[in-house]
């Protein structure tokens, strides 16, 4: 395949790495000053860009009819714009909070325990993410879709930074050095705790993500999750 990166930084650098081992070219690396894109040298576009360049980079790529994959956070007040967008030009759009699979299994096992601890009023759940201090956005996209898989399955409402009411999940949020992604959540009782926690151990598992989703967009139209990808 040949494959444009929109935002070329930590992880568009990664995401090329393993895209040419995996036998794609990277036939563009868009990034701010970037003033002209040929779209029609592309089959699909990774957007790893800047929550403010987000939004107009996949817009750009639904109407030039490139199926665009999107790891950007921090733009989502566009998501259902770009949502719109993609119906009505027939495109073919992922977004994913992290393309990571195992964060991807993880949000799966998530919505379970929640489920399972619905009507267990004597525990009170809690979030904490921890990444390194280049993140711009807290909580982490990661740990926001974390808390919405809660919320759906959950007497949950809302989740808020820190501090929370009783029925809204709090969530901590920590910039440490250079650590790729940590989110642990946890249920609290007067007696016991139960905890799940993903580890990252470095960026390369949302690059392969992302560029598995890149290989699984192909010849497809519509708007798409990871479980999409992997069958979740």
């Amino acid at each position: 395949m040949k494959i444009a990166l929109f935002g070329y930084g930590k992880m568009g650098k990664m995401i090329a790495q393993i895209a040419e081992k995996r036998g794609h070219t990277i036939v563009a690396k868009i990034d701010v000053d970037t003033t002209e894109i040929d779209f029609s040298a592309m089959d699909v576009a990774i957007d790893f860009s800047m929550p403010n360049a987000a939004y107009k980079n996949i817009s750009s790529c639904i109407e030039n009819n490139v199926p665009v994959i999107s790891g950007t956070t921090g733009w989502l007040d566009d998501y259902e714009k770009a949502v719109a967008l993609c119906e009505e030009k027939n495109g073919a759009f992922i977004y994913a909070s992290n393309f990571s699979l195992g964060v991807n299994v993880f949000f799966e096992l998530n919505a379970y325990l929640a489920r399972m601890m619905k009507s267990l009023n004597e525990y009170e759940v809690s979030m904490e993410e921890i990444h390194h201090t280049q993140k711009l956005d807290a909580p982490s996209g990661t740990a926001i879709t974390l808390a919405e898989g809660i919320i759906a399955n959950s007497n949950y409402k809302d989740w808020k930074l820190d501090q929370a009411p009783k029925d809204e999940i709090p969530i901590t949020s920590k910039r440490i050095g250079t650590v790729p992604g940590t989110h642990t959540v946890a249920y609290d009782s007067a007696v016991d705790s139960i905890t799940i926690k993903h580890t990252a151990h470095n960026r390369e598992g949302f690059a392969l993500g992302a560029v598995i989703a890149s290989e699984w967009i192909a010849n497809k139209k519509g708007v798409f999750t990871m479980k999409d990808v992997l069958g979740l």
